[in-house]
Order: C-alpha cells, then sequence, then structure tokens
C-alpha cells in the first residue's frame, strides 16, 4: 500500500500562529480538487474538530509516547485514499516529555520523523529579521535526520522587514515558502483550555475560507505539494481500539465533546453501534444501550443546564442500575454528587458518585497519563494499565468511592487523580488514549 506524501505544520512554540496556518492550508489544497487527510500530533482534544471542518474529513491523533506503533499504524492507516497528509504539530517542535512510552517521547518531530513528513515550520519573526534564520538553522540542525521543508514567516511588518528575514534565510540555506503579514484578526477565540470548540465557533466556515484565501495570497501552495513526502511506514488496519460494548450511547454536546477520534472509529470498524445524545438537550441515553460513555468537555460552563436535566439524570440513574456508566474528565465531573462553579456556586450533578468538584478552586492539571487499574471498568479488566492524558482546571473537594486506578504521570510520580468507582459507574480526569504494552 502506498502511503500518500505528506507535511506536519510546527513551530518554536506555542502561540506563533500554526493552527491558523493549518486550517489555511487545509481548506486551500481542498479547494485545488486535492483529497486532504489532516493528523494532529499529540494529545489535543480541540484540534482535529476544527482540522475536520476545514479539510471535510476526519482528523485523529498520532502520539509517540501513548502509542505503540501498530495503534500509529491503524491510524495513519485512515489516510488511504487521500492525495496528501497536512499533520499539525502540539506545542514546540522538540517538545516532549522526558521518560519514553511506548514509542517515544510524545514530540512532533518524532510523528514527523517516523511519519517521513517534512516539517514547516512556522516562524513568528515579530521583533527579529535575520536572527530568525539562527531560529531556524537551529531547528533544522537539532535533528539532522528530521526531514525538513522550509519555514513559513508568520507575522512580518513590512516589506523591508520581509526582505530581511529573508536574507537571512538565504544565508542559512533555509527554504522560504511563505510570508504571512501581520494581522489582528487571524486568530482564533481561546478560554481557560486553550481554543474554543469548533460548534462553538460563531461563524467557523467564514473564518476558514478567510483563512484559506490569506494563505493561498501569500504562501507558495505548490512548492508544499512538492516538498511533501512519506516514510515506509506500516499501515495496520486492525490495530484500532475494540469496542467495549455492542451499542455504546455517547453523550455529544458542546458540555460533552472531548473524545479521541480514534477511539470511536474503532469501534464502530469493530461493528458497534454509537447512538449519540444530548444532555444540555436533556435527552436520556437509549434505553437499550449497553453502556453509556460520558466525554470531556466543558460542563463547568453549563452546570446550571446539567443540573436541570432531570430527564438526562433520570434516565442514567436507570441505566446505571445494571449496565455500565463511564465518565472521562468533564464526563466525570457530571457523574459526580456536584459541581462548584468559578462563583462559588454548587450545582447538582447526577450523583451516581461521591464525588464534587471545584472550579472555584481552580489547580491546572496537565500532562501524559499511565494508570494501573484497581477494578475494572468498560472495556478493561482490574489488572490492565492504560495510557492516557489529563488537562482540566478542577480540583477535587471530595472523592468518597473507591478509587478505580493508580495513577502515574509521565516520569512515574504516582498522583492523586485515582479516578473512582461505585457499582456499575467509572470515571477518570484522564482521557484514555490506548492500553498500555509496556
Amino acid at each position: 500500500m502506498t502511503n500518500p506524501p505528506g507535511v506536519l505544520i510546527s513551530a518554536p512554540s506555542s502561540g506563533t500562529g500554526k493552527t491558523t496556518v493549518m486550517l489555511g492550508l487545509l481548506r486551500a489544497l481542498a479547494e485545488d480538487g486535492m483529497v486532504v487527510q489532516p493528523f494532529k500530533s499529540g494529545p489535543d482534544y480541540i484540534d482535529p474538530a476544527f482540522h475536520r471542518a476545514a479539510a471535510g474529513r476526519a482528523s485523529f491523533n498520532l502520539d509517540s509516547w501513548a502509542m505503540g506503533p501498530s495503534l500509529i499504524g491503524a491510524i495513519a492507516a485512515q489516510a488511504t485514499g487521500a492525495d496528501i497528509v497536512v499533520a499539525e504539530g502540539s506545542m514546540g517542535l522538540f517538545d516532549g516529555v522526558a521518560k519514553t512510552g511506548e514509542s517515544g517521547h510524545g514530540t512532533s518531530a518524532e510523528t514527523a520523523q517516523r511519519m517521513g513528513w517534512p516539517v514547516v515550520l512556522v516562524l513568528d519573526v515579530v521583533g527579529q529579521a535575520q536572527s530568525a534564520a539562527a531560529t531556524a538553522l537551529g531547528f533544522r540542525m537539532y535533528n539532522p535526520e528530521l526531514p525538513f521543508a522550509g519555514v513559513i514567516l508568520n507575522r512580518c511588518a513590512s516589506p523591508r522587514h520581509e526582505r530581511l528575514t529573508r536574507l537571512g534565510m538565504e544565508r542559512a540555506g533555509m527554504p522560504v515558502l511563505g510570508v504571512l503579514p501581520r494581522r489582528g484578526d487571524l486568530t482564533l477565540p481561546e478560554r481557560h483550555l486553550g481554543l474554543i470548540q469548533a460548534i462553538e465557533h460563531p461563524d467557523l466556515e467564514k473564518a476558514i475560507v478567510g483563512y484559506a484565501a490569506f494563505l493561498r495570497e501569500h504562501v507558495d501552495l505548490e512548492a508544499i505539494k512538492r516538498a511533501a513526502s512519506s516514510g515506509p511506514y506500516r499501515q495496520t488496519s486492525s490495530a484500532l481500539p475494540r469496542p467495549p460494548a455492542q451499542r455504546i450511547a455517547l453523550a455529544q454536546d458542546a458540555a460533552f465533546s472531548f473524545a479521541y477520534p480514534h477511539l470511536v472509529e474503532g469501534w464502530r470498524a469493530a461493528g458497534a453501534e454509537i447512538l449519540p445524545f444530548s444532555p444540555l438537550a436533556d435527552e436520556a441515553p437509549a434505553k437499550d444501550s449497553d453502556l453509556v460513555w460520558l466525554p470531556g468537555g466543558y460542563p463547568e460552563l453549563h452546570a446550571d443546564r446539567i443540573a436541570a436535566a432531570e430527564t438526562f439524570k433520570t434516565g442514567l440513574r436507570a441505566h446505571a442500575k445494571t449496565k455500565p456508566v463511564h465518565g472521562e474528565c468533564g464526563g466525570y465531573m457530571a457523574l459526580g454528587r456536584g459541581l462548584i462553579d468559578k462563583e462559588g456556586q454548587l450545582h447538582p450533578m447526577v450523583g451516581l458518585l461521591g464525588l464534587v468538584t471545584s472550579y472555584e478552586k481552580r489547580k491546572f492539571n496537565l500532562g501524559y497519563r499511565r494508570a494501573e487499574l484497581l477494578e475494572q471498568m468498560p472495556g478493561f479488566s482490574a489488572g490492565t494499565a492504560l495510557r492516557g492524558h489529563e488537562f482540566h482546571y478542577s480540583s477535587i473537594v471530595e472523592q468518597p468511592d473507591a478509587p478505580l486506578a493508580k495513577v502515574f504521570d509521565a516520569e512515574g510520580a504516582e498522583g492523586p487523580q485515582t479516578g473512582s468507582v461505585r457499582g456499575n459507574v467509572t470515571g477518570t480526569f484522564f482521557h484514555l488514549i490506548a492500553e498500555a504494552s509496556g
């Protein structure tokens, strides 16, 4: 099977404009009649939905810390039939963890090198000119085996600024694939976990069309197409995660939306039925579902509506009497007794767990997690090791139930976010990525 050629869009750090470049490039290439397959390197929950809106094709995460080679190959196989792959990196190109996981340190550079995708480095050149070339050269030389396509210079202030910056790049032997003038309107709305969700954007389609037009005017799309390449990575479509049940009621709305795409795709590919429902619309899960799965999201922004959703809460409680319920992060919070919002008001949640969480008492929790299950959870027996990622600001006020797992960070330090189990109900603050193979 021939792997489609691709590039990986990265940057020296977060906040350089790579997501705007990514969305504009996806749409511009699609407008040129190409079938474009997006990917996201790393454990980002939000960007894949933006990618899908821009490319018209589902985007999937690739993670060299949390995923073994077979799962990475299975996810890479989702590019079958595409003309080109465009992947977006996380954080800075070489940013990852100190201790390796299944495959590596979780860096965007590892993803690019494994897949054979040349890196397009987006450089914010505000406040510098020729000096930007030293940054670009350092990134190219840090790992000489990493394929490198060139740079896109972002937020260039003037024609003179561009000339000076190009001069430095020419001296460094660094191809310039585009120069983007500084524009204050080329930003995406953000909140405490980063970008807002795609479904919340007031006019996402208009924004993406604008990004594509901007990229088309200032970036050499043909040069990017020529630079695209791929390696001989093995595609193994049979290695996607297996479903934890046959009929899965999956909460899907603005409060519950962060389920990893490769998980849901694996469930569907194995023949499971996905039955979406909306707690915010006060919908109960399907009565004939075998499992209810509440993914992460922003329940703290919708706590009053969840508290008032009696049809949802009654239906979920009825299901939990005889069949399993699982919640991740925001879904875990909703399964608890109560949620305290940023004003300090306690909102009653479903009450299937005794958990009480607070957004008033904010605590930043971020990073990879390795969990060793003390009790079974849907799809996994006690003793299984899982890999996931945690990203939230809420803190635990009460957690009276039995712990679900021992949970460790990427460097092996054990943490207090153990998850909970009560009867048929389980919950974790980490988002499941994969079963650990070692």
